[in-house]
């Protein structure tokens, strides 16, 4: 029987399958979106968890230009409070948007940085933790590409 022939009761749930979900992070994007996200200028919070366990967040500097969104800015935070290993990360939007997934670029920063990256994804009570790897299917992967110098 296949996934697509498979009655709907015994379909694996998409909500349960996988990594759990570190809802203390969705509490502090969620938290920092509510309380700094204001205007225009900021209007995504993101936080992450570290491999030292410590949550690092940020917000977003909204540009017509381009600016960076609110995952970009919290790798070079986290870098800043010398972590240079995270373990999972999520997305908020203001206006109380809920979970928002990465956007294209940032799934490919994301998984060039920390290929072993759960990113949280889905909405309301369907929130679940996704490798990065399967938001980027068939991806590209920059390190594979690069000369090595002699």
């Amino acid at each position: 029987m296949t996934e697509q022939t498979r009655p709907r009761a015994e379909r694996p749930d998409p909500t349960t399958t996988g990594h759990p979900v570190d809802h203390e992070l969705v509490a502090a994007a969620a938290h920092l979106a509510r309380t700094r996200c204001r205007g225009d200028n900021h209007t995504m919070a993101a936080a992450a968890r570290a491999e030292d366990g410590r949550i690092i967040t940020a917000v977003n500097a909204y540009h017509f230009t381009g600016g960076p969104c609110a995952e970009l800015v919290l790798i070079g935070t986290a870098a800043a409070q010398g972590a240079y290993a995270l373990r999972t990360i999520v997305a908020v939007g203001d206006r109380d948007r809920g979970v928002v997934p990465p956007c294209g670029r940032c799934r490919q920063v994301l998984l060039d940085y920390f290929p072993g990256l759960q990113v949280i994804v889905g909405a309301g009570d369907r929130i679940r933790s996704v490798p990065v790897a399967d938001l980027l299917p068939d991806s590209y992967v920059w390190a594979d590409h690069q000369v090595d110098a002699e």
